[in-house]
């Protein structure tokens, strides 16, 4: 049987385009497959902008602390393809081995028959197709991108669809607009079917509320059905069933209170699921997402940073995602001073200037790195130019590690927090070096 690698390898000349946003190709393949994604256990879907990740990784700590059999995918991958791929197990999921990986996509291109077919769709396909073999109580799908025509988008009655925060970003797929694009994330939503919504910009709000209203599917927004607040330390969520008084969770930011808040909203707006209070709070306190406000605290790179600095990892890589991260980085701020350094590196379709400008208040020193292994990367003298720009004090380096090394030859009174950031494909990189892929 050929290796993943050269299964993947195959599946890449299929279609010339990486992203090419339309179902006629998935309703092709399912149909030779015999519509696997009919035959799943409740679906939750979950699209938007930010907080995605982390929203799924709270929905799927819930459901399994209430001993629920929970299949996820996810995207992107960090490290390896198999982490957007987890099979439910009683005690919690596993990521799908490589053979069996491997047999699903030869299935898929098998069926397909060499047309052309892009490796989201087949990967799509596989997953729904190792779901319908397993036996599970739950699938969390997430859009890989926008929702209208995203892969994930042919499940026809989820038990419940999820819009996390809508922002700009993917303009160049999903429109110009925040309006425009908050359509294409709306296109998840399915008559009848119960919406669970964060807190939106007001002109994503009222396209997403006027496609639910159109859709006739009873709507549950953040700040309208539901509540979520930080009060001592603690979450408190409250909805018309009652108030839950909560730990606080193990992702840290303040925006990880909302993105839990979500997930809860989502489990209480469906009879899909019967997960109790106890169930919710042991979810949310051990709920992991990795790259995300991730404090690396052990590896290959802590031992090149200066001695005692703190170092952290965030896949953030638009306006949106940056603002949220410079927040946390500002409640780090006010418990323990030190001196910020961001390193970053990102993909040549991003913001750099609006993302970088949310650190501008918090740090003057900023190192760029390419993305190592991605041909669209931003070039380092691109991103360094984007930071000038706001006044920053700017350096280049070769990578990652060689940026540690050279913050560790500075004088520091006090050890440095380093924050990584830019890009989730910096991100993995970092773990993969670092020797802490994801599990």
């Amino acid at each position: 049987m050929a290796s993943l690698g050269d299964i993947l390898a195959r599946l890449t000349s299929l279609h010339p385009r990486r992203i090419d946003l339309t179902l006629e190709r998935m309703w092709r393949i399912l149909d030779r497959l015999d519509h696997p994604q009919r035959r799943l256990p409740p679906v939750i879907h979950v699209a938007g902008t930010n907080g995605k990740g982390s929203t799924v990784a709270y929905l799927r700590a819930m459901l399994e602390a209430a001993d629920l059999c929970v299949h996820v995918y996810t995207s992107p991958h960090l490290v390896r393809i198999n982490e957007r791929f987890r099979l439910g197990r009683r005690g919690g999921g596993v990521l799908v081995g490589d053979d069996e990986l491997g047999a699903a996509l030869a299935r898929c291109e098998q069926v397909n028959g060499g047309e052309p077919i892009t490796v989201f769709e087949m990967e799509t396909a596989a997953a729904f197709t190792l779901f319908a073999a397993h036996p599970a109580d739950a699938v969390i799908l997430e859009t890989g991108l926008g929702g209208r025509l995203d892969a994930t988008n042919v499940v026809e009655r989820p038990a419940v669809c999820v819009i996390t925060p809508v922002g700009i970003d993917h303009q160049d797929f999903l429109g110009a607009t925040l309006a425009q694009i908050a359509g294409e994330k709306a296109g998840i939503i399915k008559p009848h079917v119960p919406l669970v919504t964060s807190e939106q910009v007001d002109e994503a709000e009222a396209v997403i509320e006027a496609a639910a209203r159109r859709a006739r599917a009873p709507l549950f927004a953040a700040g309208q059905q539901w509540h979520v607040a930080v009060e001592r330390g603690r979450l408190v969520y409250q909805d018309d069933r009652g108030l839950l008084d909560l730990s606080a969770p193990r992702l840290f930011g303040r925006h990880q209170f909302d993105n839990a808040g979500l997930a809860i909203a989502a489990l209480r707006a469906t009879d899909a699921f019967r997960v109790d209070s106890a169930a919710i709070e042991n979810g949310i306190a051990r709920a992991d997402w990795p790259a995300r406000m991730q404090r690396l605290s052990s590896g290959a790179l802590l031992a090149i940073a200066p001695a005692g600095a703190e170092l952290w990892l965030d896949g953030g890589h638009n306006i949106d995602g940056g603002r949220v991260v410079a927040a946390a980085l500002g409640d780090l701020e006010e418990r323990v001073s030190r001196p910020l350094v961001v390193i970053a590196g990102m993909m040549a379709n991003k913001d750099a200037h609006g993302f970088l400008g949310n650190f501008s208040g918090l740090t003057r020193h900023i190192i760029a790195v390419p993305v190592a292994g991605q041909d669209n990367a931003m070039a380092v003298d691109t991103l360094a130019d984007a930071a000038r720009q706001l006044g920053m004090r700017v350096e280049t380096s070769a990578g990652v590690e060689a940026a540690l090394a050279s913050i560790a030859r500075l004088a520091y009174e006090v050890p440095p927090r380093i924050l990584i950031t830019g890009s989730l494909y910096l991100a993995g990189h970092v773990l993969a070096v670092n020797g802490t892929p994801p599990g």
